[in-house]
């Protein structure tokens, strides 16, 4: 696993962040350093496929990146006839995917699609995934993607959320960003690393509150919203049809 040190030394032009190759090469390593729980989301999603999953159906991994929640999803499938349909809209994070999920024997067809989510149609799903990707769509986008997704699911379906949120108190939000800061540097990452990479998510990275995805969730027509698990300001969900 190669070390992320993209921003490492000072960059004149900080661009927008981009998951190019660049970030394809240092992904696994950036992504576990910079969210905190977010090798327990993968690890669990096993198991909750494991309840979920129904015989017969499709399971979306919509922001699939290099696969890694595919592969857990892949190890929880306990019924047959299942399809697993990952997307991502990068084609260097699509092909590294690949590589690595032709390594494992999957009980259950694969299909890797680069497009946008946004012309993805959602259909006979039991399980849909979204590992911190909602965040990377325009806010006015979300809405019309989790009515999709709902529509797509059948009965007793479950969409798995995971997402950076914000808070509508000052001061919660204050302390949430200031333990993720720590986290980060406790991982290694230096200041001018942490303060780049914050600019270039700047107006990339939009979050929202727990209690907006709650509503847009229920608005929806899930019948149950639940926060599985959260570290500081990351949060997993789950809404069932």
């Amino acid at each position: 696993m190669k070390k992320d040190n993209i921003y490492a030394k000072p960059i004149k032009n900080i661009k927008p962040f981009q998951f190019d190759e660049n970030v394809v090469k240092v992904f696994p390593d950036m992504i576990s350093r910079s969210v905190p729980g977010y090798d327990l989301i993968i690890t669990m999603l096993e198991s909750i496929t494991g309840k979920f999953v129904q015989q017969g159906s499709n399971i979306y991994d919509l922001g699939c990146s290099l696969g890694a929640a595919t592969l857990s999803i892949m190890h929880g499938i306990n019924k047959k006839d299942c399809k697993i349909i990952a997307v991502d809209n990068s084609q260097p994070m699509i092909d590294k995917a690949k590589t690595y999920l032709d390594l494992y024997h999957s009980p259950a067809e694969i299909e890797l699609i680069c497009d946008d989510i946004n012309n993805i149609s959602i259909e006979n799903a039991s399980i849909v995934v979204m590992n911190f990707t909602l965040q990377f769509i325009l806010p006015e986008n979300r809405k019309k993607i989790i009515q999709r997704i709902y529509d797509g699911l059948k009965p007793g379906g479950v969409l798995i959320l995971s997402e950076k949120i914000s808070f509508e108190d000052e001061n919660r939000q204050h302390l949430n960003d200031e333990l993720h800061l720590n986290f980060k540097k406790q991982q290694g990452y230096s200041n001018l690393e942490i303060s780049q990479k914050r600019s270039s998510l700047e107006n990339v990275l939009i979050r929202d509150s727990l209690n907006t995805h709650e509503k847009r969730l229920l608005d929806a027509g899930f019948s149950t919203f639940e926060m599985w698990l959260r570290c500081y300001n990351f949060v997993s969900m789950l809404a069932i049809k």
